[in-house]
């Protein structure tokens, strides 16, 4: 058995990138042969990669990228599994790589992406080598590229938890920002009522008027109560009815904002990392009970 010295161990590690102890084993595995062993480890972290494949990844960041002209915007969506991952600089790093190359090449798709060159192999293939590194599942969920009418505009928030990518008309870079801001923090759905799911609004229609009912309200009344009640929520949810979040009289709202700038919104796109995504809940003690169950067995 030859002997796994601590520089064969560093060599493999600077070869690889992977954890000592993977190097070790792998390095013992081939009897010292550093070639051997790397090839042993590019499988063992292909097979983490695919182990991890199945687990959820509700954590992540958003990142974003404008083309050197700011003509051309990137949203880009790159999730993992824990909130450390995601603060991982390697992590930080394929997601703004994958944001330029969605710039560059405009992809159809993930897929697409996925399949275009990034460092010595593809972008699949990079996130797949990390996957293995780390020994946690990281993923592609989304992206929007968004081609200038007007001057694009972004705002990430949140520990890149929350990105914004705005097209608009006219005002100037501070407008930019604020209406930025202002998707960021009201979340709204649509840019005006025309943008707004007509099922969404004919349930908000319904309930109201059920809810009228109830509190005894007169059958005449019950019509011009839910309209209320349906414009209030068309406010709420797109762009143009929300109230300034600066306003100083708290009642400008951002169509009175951009008519008074001379200035108006060509389109928008809000990621929030996770969203829609089932997280899972973690029961620590369930969990030591099933690992403990799983032992006796």
């Amino acid at each position: 058995m030859a002997e796994i010295t601590a520089s064969m161990v560093k060599e493999l590690r600077e070869r690889t990138d992977a954890p000592m102890m993977e190097c070790k084993r792998a390095l013992t595995e081939a009897a010292g042969d550093l070639g051997k062993a790397e090839e042993i480890l590019r499988v063992k972290l292909g097979s983490k990669a695919s182990k991890a494949a199945s687990r959820i990844t509700a954590e992540g960041v958003v990142a974003v990228h404008l083309s050197d002209d700011g003509k051309v915007g990137v949203l880009i969506e790159v999730n993992s599994e824990t909130d450390f991952v995601a603060k991982n600089d390697e992590f930080l790093k394929l997601a703004s790589d994958s944001a330029a190359l969605v710039a560059s090449h405009d992809p159809a798709d993930v897929a697409a992406l996925s399949a275009l060159p990034l460092g010595d192999g593809t972008v699949e293939s990079t996130r797949t080598a990390l996957v293995g590194k780390i020994g946690e599942n990281m993923s592609i969920r989304r992206f929007v590229r968004m081609q200038a009418k007007g001057r694009l505009a972004t705002y990430i928030h949140g520990g890149a938890k929350i990105g914004v990518l705005l097209d608009f008309q006219g005002g100037d870079e501070q407008l930019g920002k604020d209406l930025a801001m202002q998707i960021a923090a009201g979340k709204p759905k649509a840019l005006d009522s025309t943008g707004v799911a007509a099922d969404l609004i004919e349930s908000e229609r319904r309930i109201a008027v059920e809810k009228a009912k109830e509190a005894g309200k007169p059958e005449a009344m019950l019509e011009k109560i839910a309209e209320g009640t349906v414009q209030k929520f068309l406010n709420e949810v797109t762009l143009l009815g929300q109230v300034f979040v600066k306003a100083e009289d708290g009642k400008q709202t951002i169509a009175q904002l951009l008519k008074a700038k001379g200035a108006s919104v060509e389109g928008f796109t809000l990621f929030v990392v996770g969203e829609g995504i089932a997280k899972r809940s973690n029961d620590f003690a369930a969990e030591v009970a099933a690992q403990a169950a799983a032992a006796q067995k």
